[in-house]
């Protein structure tokens, strides 16, 4: 009890979506593939996708097809954008880790490097729009994560001002810079980025394993603050 004392309930917390909350990276490989074949690329394998996958991607498609890079993007969008539904996958608790903060009262939004129409298309699909007070996707914002702007954006649509009180919720170093540049709590969920050294500069308020060990947390800081209210 005395270390959940230390950590201040929430105002409001903010999910990072692909790997956070949900995965489709089955998707995501075909369509870049679609992309590097039309190149005349070797396809990329899933440890090379998900190496990709901490950058934005207005990044993405620079640092792999360089200056011209514009063409592959667009047959990534078009094969993405038609068969993305079909990947989508739950996290497992992601479920009952949104149902705690919705009984707990916390308002929740999305923060993604995933191109705002798909992100809210994807939400959409699942049914989630409404448990979010906004959903900000890629270039939504003047910049993507790791930039702060996008966070902010988000924030304002509430009138919720950045702060301590407020979590970031994701699974990249990405994230964690994105949380420390809002001035925000930054809460890493999953392993973490392959190369740890990137948290060196940008290390977690806190680290849970899955949604659901977040889920417990957030149940049992609820269940502290009603014992001692």
């Amino acid at each position: 009890m005395a270390l959940l004392s230390k950590v201040p309930h929430p105002s409001a917390i903010l999910f990072d979506w692909d790997n956070t909350l949900i995965e489709n990276w089955l998707s995501i490989q075909a369509a870049l593939n679609a992309a590097l074949a039309d190149a005349g690329r070797e396809p990329f394998d899933m440890e090379q996708v998900l190496a990709s996958a901490r950058f934005s991607g207005r990044e993405v498609f620079a640092r792999v097809f360089g200056p011209q890079w514009q063409r592959p993007r667009e047959i990534f969008l078009a094969h993405f954008a038609e068969h993305h539904l079909d990947g989508i996958r739950i996290m497992p608790g992601a479920e009952a880790l949104l149902a705690a903060l919705g009984e707990a009262g916390i308002p929740m939004g999305i923060v993604s490097n995933k191109l705002g129409d798909l992100l809210r298309r994807e939400v959409a699909h699942l049914g989630w729009s409404e448990r979010f007070f906004g959903i900000v996707g890629a270039q939504d914002a003047p910049l993507d994560k790791p930039h702060p702007a996008p966070i902010l954006m988000a924030l304002e649509k509430a009138g919720i001002e950045a702060g301590p009180a407020v979590w970031v919720v994701g699974d990249t170093d990405i994230d964690m810079r994105a949380a420390l540049a809002a001035g925000c709590t930054a809460v890493l969920v999953g392993p973490g980025p392959q190369d740890s050294s990137l948290l060196t500069d940008a290390a977690p308020a806190r680290r849970f394993d899955d949604c659901d060990a977040l889920a417990g947390f957030v149940r049992a800081v609820r269940n502290t603050i009603s014992q001692v209210s």
